[in-house]
Formats: structure tokens, sequence, C-alpha cells
């Protein structure tokens, strides 16, 4: 039996989950993909792998060999985490994306050559078959080369985003090359993309070497030295992903399993639900109520301070993880929370005392392995440049750091000294990929993009099962919305909210404006079954499979 949800008509799927798999995922191609390897017997991380690829062609928006990412991982009764994200060029430095003034230049952290940090995709995959792959490489690039050199049909929502990119662009004044290589991608059409093909099959011969040396790595030097940018084939032959210790802690029934630092988004998921938790006690609170929301806004308010002010690369700064889960301090943090009333924002401290574009998926496969899987180029279509001759765009992850200490980023979050640029270093991020255990039992994964709603997305899809006992559909597919400090007193909510609730909280003194954020891809056990589904947003083109 096969059940497939698509676009607009997503829904949730069920099969026995004692001998099935599951697969939610952000679009067909990539859902064929990882269908055709967990029929052929791959594992999870095969399935995986190959999707991430596919992504790369037939989601440009985000999907990418060009950008990084963070992979939460299930295999054999074990918890893993695959660091693949990005990291500063050896030419980068703490101020360069500020004027004379000491003020930050508009867009260049953002847009063109100078905001791209290293890639980490590829090094990323090769780790992760070098460790947990059980089929040959070469099976897995196979269906990414043919959808690059052969094509494939353009989805409208792709036709959309590609001509709003290309109008802000001009809006915006920035000169780059995006317009010459997506312009004439049409819905309904065939899009080719033979310079890609050519960088993929590159990798798939010689793998994490086909783009990290030779003929690629050299092809991207030259086009970064001709252009104005700063990474060389130094940078990338040094590139490495990491295996890292993913953090895991008890929460209700469930073992958490979710992303370590420079992730800021496992962290943060934790601390709102573990304060979630100590502030509503007994209490009842109705799904999107003005009390509900209000509560985990003032949450996010603790949690955004936190994390401005201590979360950056493990490597270069000492991340306090677990002083900042200590029940202790999550107590002390929910104190002075008052159900009636906002805390004033500036108030909102650091509390211990001590000195859009991303796409995310998610894979159970028959064996009860499972990957979380959140990968980026940063905004919609990344710098907006396109590597001439290998055909993927460059990613602008340098503007996840902190171009000055105080100033927000495009996402609106501030960041502080533990964020700040540094060569050989990763920026902070708000990929979240979870997964929840029951016993030793994969019960629930889950994740999505959209910049710092990310966080809210990933720990309200949770509280939507474990809460509100919703459906896979229901709990993808129910209004979120997010808070994170700065603005001030902002709420974000999708549209579907109630308009009594919106008008009590403006009573209460929020501001608040109507957002869509990324779309969740989720999977969870009920009793012996799988659901699965793919939020059926206007702007998606998910689809979410369980197999039998």
């Amino acid at each position: 039996m096969l059940l497939l949800a698509a676009c607009s008509q997503c829904f949730a799927v069920t099969a026995n989950a004692k001998e099935n798999a599951a697969l939610s995922m952000p679009d067909s191609y990539s859902a064929q993909a990882v269908k055709k390897i967990l029929d052929a017997d791959g594992n999870a991380i095969d399935a995986a792998i190959a999707a991430q690829f596919v992504l790369a062609v037939t989601l440009p928006e985000a999907g990418n060999i060009g950008g990084g990412g963070f992979m939460t991982i299930y295999k054999d009764k074990k918890a893993d985490f695959l660091d693949y994200r990005e990291v500063a060029p050896e030419k980068a430095h703490r101020d360069m994306y500020l004027d004379k003034k000491g003020d930050v230049i508009p867009y260049l952290s953002l847009y063109g050559i100078l905001s791209t940090g290293v890639p980490g995709t590829v090094d990323g995959m090769w780790k992760a078959h070098q460790k947990y792959g059980s089929k040959k490489w070469t099976e897995l690039l196979a269906l990414t080369i043919s959808l690059a050199e052969q094509g494939y049909i353009v989805h409208p929502v792709m036709q959309n985003s590609i001509e709003w990119r290309i109008k802000s662009f001009k809006k915006e004044g920035i000169k780059v090359n995006f317009s010459k290589y997506f312009a004439h991608a049409k819905a309904g059409t065939v899009f080719k993309q033979p310079d890609l093909a050519e960088t993929l099959k590159r990798i798939s011969i010689y793998g994490r070497d086909g783009f990290y040396k030779g003929k690629t790595a050299k092809i991207i030097s030259q086009f970064m030295a001709k252009n104005g940018g700063i990474i060389d084939e130094k940078d990338l032959a040094n590139y490495q992903a990491k295996w890292r210790k993913p953090l895991v802690k008890k929460w209700r029934e469930y073992s958490v399993i979710t992303a370590p630092p420079p992730s800021s988004g496992g962290l943060a998921i934790l601390q709102w639900l573990t304060m979630y938790d100590l502030v509503k006690g007994d209490n009842v609170y109705e799904h999107n109520s003005t009390e509900y929301i209000h509560l985990l806004s003032e949450i996010g308010k603790r949690v955004f301070a936190d994390r401005a002010e201590y979360l950056g690369d493990p490597d270069f700064v000492d991340v306090p993880s677990e002083a900042l889960l200590n029940e202790d301090y999550l107590i002390s943090r929910v104190k002075n929370i008052s159900l009636d009333k906002i805390s004033a924002t500036q108030e909102i401290k650091p509390g211990l005392k001590e000195s859009t574009d991303t796409t995310h998926f998610s894979i159970v496969d028959k064996w009860g392995n499972a990957v979380s899987n959140t990968t980026t180029i940063n905004y919609t279509f990344g710098s907006g440049v396109i590597v001439e001759g290998l055909g993927f765009i460059l990613n602008d992850e340098m503007d996840d750091f902190s171009a000055k200490a105080g100033v927000a980023n495009v996402f609106g979050a501030i960041g502080g000294k533990a964020n700040e640029i540094h060569p050989k270093k990763r920026m902070l991020s708000s990929m979240s990929p979870t997964i929840l255990l029951k016993g030793e039992t994969v019960d629930l994964v889950t994740g999505s993009p959209g910049g710092t709603t990310i966080i809210s997305s990933v720990y309200q899809s949770i509280l939507n099962v474990v809460e509100f006992n919703m459906s896979a559909y229901e709990a993808v597919n129910s209004a979120r919305f997010h808070h994170q400090l700065w603005p001030k007193d902002e709420i974000k909510y999708y549209p579907g909210i109630d308009a009594e609730v919106i008008k009590a909280l403006h009573s209460l003194g929020y501001i608040t404006k109507e957002k869509t954020f990324g779309d969740v891809q989720l999977i969870f056990r009920d009793d012996d079954t799988f659901q699965a589904a793919s939020e059926a947003s206007k702007h998606s083109r998910g689809v979410s499979i369980v197999l039998n």
C-alpha cells in the first residue's frame, strides 16, 4: 500500500509501524527518491543522503550543495548528530561587514559573494555515508544526476519564488547573476541544469573530493577571486563536517533528541518545553488561546535572551548547555512570569550568573531508524550568486553571524560576542531537527525551515501531538505563533488564530503581525501505526508517504 499526500492535498497517512517506513518531504521528487531507496532495503540515512542531493536540484530555494545543515540520527537504538554547518573562510574577520564608522553595511552579509560561508553539505553527506550508509554512494546520487541532466517539471511555487526573488533583487539594487540561471524556469515546463549535472557527476565519482578538491574546487576558487569573494581552495580542502553529541533530555515520558550548538534551536526547544510544564502545572490551556499564546511568548523572551548571550560555535566559545537546561535554573527563569501582563522587554536579561530559506525532511525506516534533517542556504535562494560553470547557488550564511554585537540579522535575531565572525567558525543557527523516543522506540520525528521561527514550529508541533492529541495532519497545519524578545512585544502568527484571541493579545499590549512560517515535516507513532504529514500551505509542495 502506498498513500501519497502532495502540496495542497496533504493529509495524514497510517500503516503498521512495526513493519513499515514513513517519510515527510518538501517535494515529490525527494519523496520519490526516499521511497526508491527504502523499497530497495536502504536505511534511513541512505534515504536522507539521496533526498539531500535531489533537493539540491529540485528545490533550489533551499536544497543545496552550496550550503549546509544538521542531521539528527537514531540508528540501531543509538542517538547521533551530524553538524555539516558552513564555516567562515580564513580571510573572514569580525568587522568585515562594517563601514569606516563602525556601522553595518546594508545587505553585504546577506546578498552577493561576500555573504557566503564555506559549504558543508557534500562533506556532511559523505561522512554520513561512511558511518551509516548501506547502499553504494553512486546509487544514492543516480536520480539527482538524472534530474539535473534530463530536467524536471517546474512547480508553480518554484516559479513564484523565482519571480519574487528577481523582483526583490532589482528593487534593492542587488547585482547578482541569479536571473541568468533561473528566469527561464516556468511552471509546467522542463528545467534542465547541465552545469550542475556535471558537478554532481564529479561528486558521484570522487566523493567529497569531487567537490572540495580538483576541478570543482578550482572553479569555485577562481570564481571567488574574479568576483571579489574570499573562499579559496585551502578553505574548501580544510572543511570538515563534525560528529557531535546530540542534546538528549527527558521531558514527560519522552527522551527528546535534538540539535546541540552551534544550533540554538535544540537548547531553545528543551527550555521552552520544560518551562511550559513548570508554569502550567495542573492548569489546562485551550490550544492557541490568549493565555496559551501569552505564556509561551513570555517563555520565548527568556529563551531568546539566553540565545543572544551564550550561544555560538562550541569550538570557539564555552556554551553552558548543562547550566541552561538545569531545572533549578529554569525554575528561577519562570518565577517572574505573570499570566496577565507582559514582562518589560528591556528587563529580560540572560539568566546565568556567569561572566525564510531552509528546508527539512523526516524519515523512519522499517528497522525503526530515524533521520530528522534540516538543510539551508539561509535566505530564499541564498546569496543569489550561482557559481558559473558549476550551476549551484552559494549560501548567504555569513548573515547568521553577529555582523555587529546587538544588531539584528535578516530574521530579527540579535547576537552578541559569542557569535562574532572568526575564521573557521560556524555561525549560530536555529535549525532544530528533533526526534522523540518512548523507551528505545522512535515516537515522533519533526522539523521545519523558517529562520528563528523554526524553533517555535518545532516545539509547537511537539505540543500539538503530545499535549493536544492532534493527528499528524492537524499538528502540522494548526496555526502557530512566534515571539523572540525583540522586536519589542511583537508576536508573529499564522492565519487561523481566532480574531478574538488577537484582540485580547492587543489589549495585553502585544503587537501582532500575520505571517506564514516554514513547512513542518512530521512523523509520529500512534500505538502501532505511523502517521506522516507534510504541511499543506499555499507555498508548499510537500509529500508524506507511509510504506507497507
